[in-house]
């Protein structure tokens, strides 16, 4: 029997080869018909026998291109119009209410892998081979429908060979947008530092090769922006990009040659591998082996480091030309600046050569940075591959911009119920990061089509962001830090009642005017309490005892002991006497003595005391380096030492951990092992923050016993390993992150969230044009 149907699919159906794709199922099950991208959907009509569209219709939904990520398939039986033929028309670009879906890139696939090795293919050796599985998309993409006119490969003409491959539907390069050849591609030039063109296309590249294994720094353009890169094993050029970028010790990402490579220095999981070689080919956290012979200069005094493989055909012609197995592969930006993507935004100070292409960047990306658990997935830096797919919401997000946090920053754009999470922009502690920031801002507004209306911000008063919404005339919401963490997570495990959160952080404007970041929550996106925190301490010269620990552990140890506190400090910093008498004046006198109650800065303060972090050169080093310690399971102790739960005076569960401090530094003097005070440590976190939830929980029966983990110290795996099993053993649900990370680069999925809740709730009062606080997000 005849039929017809009429079949509307949205999601990520653009870029992936998906008209393609249907025309081939069409051809498969002998269907006419047509079909066509619009902006935020691809519409087909299919006619034919009445079973072979049934079975046409499964195909579609359970074996879409690998790329594809299927939101929703609607079908409508139509009146037919006995197509003669399937074809594939012109997209149609309207004016969408819905949110377009737009394609991450995506690494190299082994189809366009195996022609570049193929000396029979006329892609041979080119550094520019994609199709509709691999290559450029999100970098390229200046505006919507993603067709080639709309892409920086515009300015590229078509050869006939390549044209004749894109206008046919059984050929997998059909519609793929940045399609070239040799013929009609874009071309590498290598050139000096002094500005001087050294040689163009494959000879560039040969000698690009040599001067990689002589061990020059050479700068290369990506698919997201610059980055420098030298011989993995040569520790002298590792010390010159370290000195070049400002980077004493913070790790270096290095790429791989292939997974035999990877599998040479660390351990490597059948989870980590399947995601190492995804479509993403993030760089992976993994633990090296003791035989790994890669030089201790590339992650200082920790067991892990971050590698990836080729994802681009540039990078693999680049390992096949120097020969080398791994190479140092890391942003070329000086320390605390923006990735640069355009070649005179290049310091040419950073790179020895400059191996560059004219294919264009329209919006530059970072590499992402994930990390295995043992169960799932981790996201440390959530950028190219992942962005910028939506999350769907159940919250009417219409018209608000979530500008999230000052680190690690990240802003989410809201259209309907779809929220789009931008990718990891960076810390805004600079005018060129705070630019950068504005004008990736700018982009998404334009891209998306999003009017704003609202604004979520922050509560910090000197964050960046406070500046920033002053060029607004909309409604803005202040949001409190720790709150917005707590519906982060609960956003990103889709829960809407009321939950407990143990929010752990470095650090938090509160609502009484002091530095929170040891939180204990209860409430959801339309309100929350604090019922519990870490007793405060003073923090000597606010930011700079954030860089300097052993500060912040003299402060520490004057507020608890005083004279006794003092003395502890000049026998732990012998050499820091005159200033350690400065910070005791400080504290008495109250001079830029703010007082703090964070995870990050008790890390910092431990750190210290045990010599293994005085000073931090990137955020979060010292509680990096303790936790580091935590990989070795053969020096865990399973003890833990004393510490606090006591009630202030508004009856809020305080935790003390002067105790535990006592205890670390006479252990410290008696010379016990510093692994096993860590684990000790570390073990006492756990111990508090089970204890606490434990306890508000007996206060409060009627509260639900559902916990949220969330805050940058849960980047930790042992705490959020073990305060999740122990949680669990008392019967309480423990959620931890999902799709986005759990430090502030998450936290404006959590702000947008916050502030839809306060529109609904009429908390916001009406715009009142240049107003900087409209209504609260919390009570």
């Amino acid at each position: 029997m005849y039929g017809a149907l009429g079949i509307r699919v949205t999601g990520r159906v653009q870029g992936v080869g998906f008209r393609p794709f249907v025309y081939s199922l069409a051809k498969k099950f002998h269907l006419t018909g047509t079909v066509q991208n619009n902006l935020d959907h691809v519409m087909l009509i299919m006619e034919g026998n009445e079973d072979c569209l049934v079975r046409a219709v499964k195909e579609l939904k359970e074996s879409p291109p690998p790329l594809a990520k299927i939101d929703h398939i609607t079908t409508t039986k139509i009146p037919p119009v006995y197509f003669e033929e399937f074809t594939i028309i012109p997209s149609k670009k309207v004016d969408s209410y819905s949110l377009p879906w737009i394609s991450a890139d995506a690494a190299i696939c082994e189809d366009c892998l195996q022609e570049m090795n193929d000396p029979a293919n006329r892609r041979y050796k080119y550094p520019f081979i994609n199709c509709t599985q691999c290559g450029p998309r999100y970098t390229i993409i200046q505006s919507l429908p993603y067709d080639r006119p709309n892409t920086t490969m515009s300015e590229f003409t078509m050869c006939d060979q390549c044209q004749e491959e894109y206008v046919n539907p059984l050929n997998r390069r059909h519609h793929a947008q940045p399609i070239c050849c040799f013929a009609c591609g874009p071309d590498i030039r290598l050139f000096h530092q002094n500005g001087e063109m050294s040689a163009q296309d494959e000879e560039a590249l040969l000698e690009t090769g040599a001067l990689l294994r002589s061990g020059n720094i050479v700068g290369i353009k990506g698919i997201g922006g610059y980055h420098l890169a030298c011989d993995a094993h040569q520790e002298r050029a590792i010390v010159e990009i370290r000195k070049r970028k400002n980077r004493p010790r913070r790790p270096l990402a290095i790429m791989a040659r292939d997974l035999d490579v990877v599998k040479k220095h660390c351990y490597l999981s059948k989870e980590e591998e399947d995601m190492l070689t995804s479509p993403v080919m993030p760089i992976m956290v993994l633990r090296k082996r003791k035989e790994c012979t890669l030089p201790e200069e590339l992650s200082q005094g920790l067991s892990t480091i971050g590698i990836m493989l080729s994802y681009t055909p540039l990078h693999h012609r680049l390992f096949e030309t120097s020969g080398l197995e791994c190479m140092v592969m890391t942003s070329a930006n000086i320390s605390g600046m923006p990735i640069p993507y355009k070649e005179e935004a290049i310091n040419d100070c950073l790179y020895d050569y400059l191996l560059t292409h004219n294919r264009g960047i329209h919006l530059p990306i970072d590499d992402s940075v994930v990390q295995f658990d043992g169960e799932k997935m981790l996201y440390h830096r959530r950028a190219r591959g992942f962005v910028p797919d939506p999350f769907h919401t159940e919250s009417a997000v219409d018209g608000i911009v979530a500008f999230g946090g000052n680190q690690k920053s990240t802003f989410a754009v809201g259209k309907q119920n779809d929220i789009v999470v931008s990718a990891h922009i960076g810390d805004l502690d600079s005018e060129e990061m705070i630019h950068f920031y504005k004008a990736q801002l700018l982009h998404y507004k334009k891209w998306l089509g999003v009017e704003v209306k609202h604004i979520a911000v922050d509560k910090h008063p000197l964050y960046a962001s406070a500046e920033l919404v002053k060029e607004y005339d909309c409604n803005i919401i202040p949001i409190q830090h720790h709150h917005a963490h707590l519906v982060s997570c609960m956003e990103d495990n889709g829960i809407l009642e009321p939950s407990f959160g143990i929010i752990l952080d470095g650090t938090g404007y509160g609502a009484d005017g002091n530095i929170w970041g040891f939180e204990f929550l209860y409430g959801n996106a339309h309100s929350f309490e604090r019922l519990g925190h870490l007793e405060y301490t003073p923090l000597p010269g606010g930011e700079k005892a954030v860089k300097e620990p052993w500060r912040n552990a003299v402060g520490m140890l004057y507020y608890y002991w005083q004279e006794d506190g003092i003395e502890m400090a000049m026998k732990l910093f012998p050499d820091k006497a005159t200033e350690v008498n400065i910070l005791k004046r400080m504290i008495v006198n109250q001079i830029h003595m703010p007082m703090a109650g964070t995870c990050g800065r008790v890390f910092d303060a431990v750190s210290a005391i045990l010599g293994t972090c005085l000073t931090s050169t990137y955020e979060g080093e010292a509680a990096i380096r303790l936790s580091d310690y935590m990989m070795n399971e053969t020096e865990h102790s399973g003890g833990i030492y004393p510490y606090h739960l006591k009630a202030n005076q508004e009856n809020k569960l305080q935790l003390d951990l002067s105790p535990m401090l006592s205890q670390i530094i006479q252990d410290k003097f008696n010379n016990v092992s510093t692994a096993k005070i860590i684990h000790a440590f570390h073990s006492t976190i756990v111990s508090g923050c089970v204890e606490m939830i434990a306890r508000l929980s007996e206060r409060n029966p009627h509260l639900n016993r559902t916990v949220m983990l969330s805050g940058g110290s849960f980047q930790n795996l042992f705490l959020t390993k073990e305060i999740k099993a122990k949680l669990e053993e008392k019967g309480f649900a423990v959620r931890t992150h999902k799709n986005v990370p759990c430090h502030d680069g998450g936290l404006s999925l959590g702000q947008i969230i916050i502030a839809s809740h306060a529109i609904k709730s009429k908390v916001v009062d009406h715009c009142v044009p240049g107003s900087t606080r409209k209504g609260d997000g919390d009570r």
